[in-house]
């Protein structure tokens, strides 16, 4: 099971009769080690997906989930070091979190309105699903609602004014990965430990190959062709290592033709200085090359392509979380 797919781990659960609950970071106080939104699944067997907390809580959200799954009731679960067994089921780093548990039964969170969640997430369509904790009235939320624009953006689940919690459901980060070198082979790696998805894309199939990417998706079509047909989005990045106009610009016209958050491009500055009078050239006009990043990757004084693949991971997020 993927390590981000945990509406699908309680559903899965849930169908095979085995019984299963979701546990919901909904608030954090303090120096809790995950945010607002993060997920565990739960299995009637004491199976988990996913996780609260850095390891503190999971434990004592295991034995509750069971309870829940048992009894068909939803609550919520509140651990940290207010608790007089702190190190017993508290956050010994010293935060607090503030937990939702939801049974899959009609009583709490119904098997439709999850498969509802999962089928989105599917499709790659964003969705909210919002909670009343008083009432325990539940909805499903569009992403195309103007009222979500911000909190997507930002990826801010959590309480709402009237008290709705809300837990935000984004399609899951890819990474497009354009050429087969040695920067991509620690790139695609990194971009997974990140919670990206990562594809490389390369017609030349000596150098995308599965010896030299063992268990990778590598599509070897021409970069336009291949990024047209996986459909870029705002919760894509793109990145181009080949610095040969023949391969890295049809991929950046592409990303800039998309909503990408990210497209950086390999290459010197007198490379990159070439490129943009290229794409300049192709009628590409300052707003719209001003979203390349290029030299690729933040300034850490990299020189091996491991470290190289650990400034660009680092810039991909730094751009993802603060725009």
């Amino acid at each position: 099971m993927d390590h981000d797919s945990i509406p699908e781990a309680a559903l899965a659960w849930h169908r095979a009769g085995m019984g299963a609950a979701l546990a919901t970071v909904v608030r954090t106080w303090g120096s809790a080690p995950r945010q607002a939104g993060a997920q565990m699944a739960v299995s009637g067997a004491g199976d988990m997906a996913g996780s609260v907390s850095g390891g503190c809580v999971e434990g004592a959200v295991v034995a509750e989930a069971l309870e829940a799954i048992a009894d068909g009731a939803p609550r919520v679960l509140r651990y940290g070091v207010s608790d007089g067994d702190a190190f017993a089921v508290g956050l010994a780093c010293g935060g607090e979190i503030e937990v939702l548990l939801e049974p899959v039964a009609e009583s709490a969170l119904p098997e439709p309105l999850l498969a509802e969640i999962t089928a989105a997430r599917a499709a790659r369509r964003a969705l909210a699903y919002g909670v009343h904790p008083g009432t325990w009235a539940r909805r499903v939320i569009p992403g195309t609602d103007p009222a979500l624009g911000a909190r997507l953006r930002a990826d801010r689940s959590g309480p709402a004014e009237d008290g709705e919690v809300i837990t935000l459901f984004n399609p899951p980060l890819r990474m497009m990965i354009v050429g087969a070198v040695h920067i991509a082979q620690a790139l695609l790696p990194m971009a997974r430990l990140a919670g990206h998805a990562p594809v490389l894309v390369d017609p030349r199939e000596a150098f995308g190959s599965a010896v030299r990417f063992p268990g990778e998706t590598i599509l070897h079509d021409w970069p336009d062709e291949a990024l047209a047909g996986l459909g870029l989005d705002a919760r894509s990045s793109v990145v181009t290592l080949t610095h040969d106009p023949k391969l890295d610009d049809p991929a950046i016209a592409a990303a800039l033709e998309s909503d990408v958050y990210y497209l950086g491009c390999l290459g010197s500055t007198r490379t990159h200085a070439a490129r943009m009078e290229r794409l300049r050239a192709a009628g590409w006009g300052d707003d719209a090359l001003a979203r390349i990043h290029a030299p690729v990757g933040l300034d850490i004084g990299a020189r091996s392509p491991a470290e190289i693949a650990v400034s660009v991971m680092a810039q991909v997020t730094q751009v993802l979380r603060r725009g």
